[in-house]
């Protein structure tokens, strides 16, 4: 395993290359870019760019673990039972795996839907779901770069044997699950999700959880918060998870040098 961490928690004004070189120092050899409106990476970077963004990643010896779209104007939604949303969901989530394959990554998170809509039933956008992710996978065994489903609390997948089950009706291993522990403790144990999730577990970023009383919530630096680790590690261990641990901490709860350390020592790095 690699200590990694995302886009999400470095400076956006960072370029690509400061951004490696920087996190390099810091302690960690794997980095989950994120594709954004603007900047080096979007949609619409040239395949030659993202190629040489791979390399110059793969001289510094860091992996590039996995992509996080953040686009501002797209909500990715997958599950609408509007179809020319659900379709232009589908289409924009093939260029998203188009440019996360460009980078040579394996995988790119998904967040399925942010939030899922009141009017938009349970049942139909499970049904959406899987309809949207098996067209998609024969695209991502095609490009070689797989969709990890994260839970992110939008109302939808809220357990792990929902999880569990709705990937299993996707039934395609191009599709499977970005585990948080940080996000999966609001409602339950985190180690639970990955021994349930099992061989659907491909991607994992590290964040801890604070439930302080029923309306205070919060996440801290990694070891303050109420993930037990050491059972999580155990079942990934169990799982064969041998990827990167991307963290997700806020430099401002927690410094990266210290994040990176700390990810090391829960790993046995």
């Amino acid at each position: 395993m690699r200590a990694g961490i995302t886009g999400l928690v470095t400076p956006r004004e960072w370029s690509f290359a400061e951004t490696l070189q920087k996190i390099k120092g810091y302690g960690y050899d794997a980095f989950e870019p994120i594709i954004t409106d603007e900047g080096e990476i979007t949609v619409n970077t040239p395949e030659p760019d993202l190629q040489a963004m791979a390399k110059m990643a793969e001289e510094m010896g860091i992996e590039l673990a996995s992509t996080c779209p953040a686009l501002e104007r797209f909500a990715m939604n997958l599950l609408s039972d509007d179809e020319a949303v659900r379709a232009e969901s589908v289409e924009m989530t093939r260029r998203l795996l188009k440019t996360s394959s460009g980078l040579g990554c394996d995988a790119m998170l998904h967040t399925l839907c942010m939030p899922l809509p009141a009017d938009l039933y349970y049942d139909v956008a499970y049904l959406q779901g899987v309809k949207s992710l098996r067209e998609l996978a024969p695209y991502c065994e095609e490009i070689g770069c797989r969709i990890a489903v994260e839970y992110v609390w939008n109302h939808f997948l809220n357990g792990p044997l929902e999880m569990r089950n709705f990937l299993d009706e996707v039934g395609s291993s191009q599709v499977g699950f970005y585990f948080d522990p940080g996000n999966m403790r609001v409602h339950s144990h985190s180690h639970h999700w990955v021994r349930i999730c099992g061989k659907h577990v491909l991607k994992v970023h590290m964040k801890d959880f604070k439930h302080v009383d029923w309306e205070a919530t919060s996440f801290p630096g990694l070891l303050e918060g109420d993930v037990d680790f050491d059972a999580v590690m155990a079942e990934l261990r169990a799982v064969g998870f041998d990827g990167a641990l991307v963290s997700e901490v806020d430099p401002a709860i927690q410094p990266y040098e210290k994040t990176a350390e700390i990810i090391k020592e829960i790993a046995g790095i």
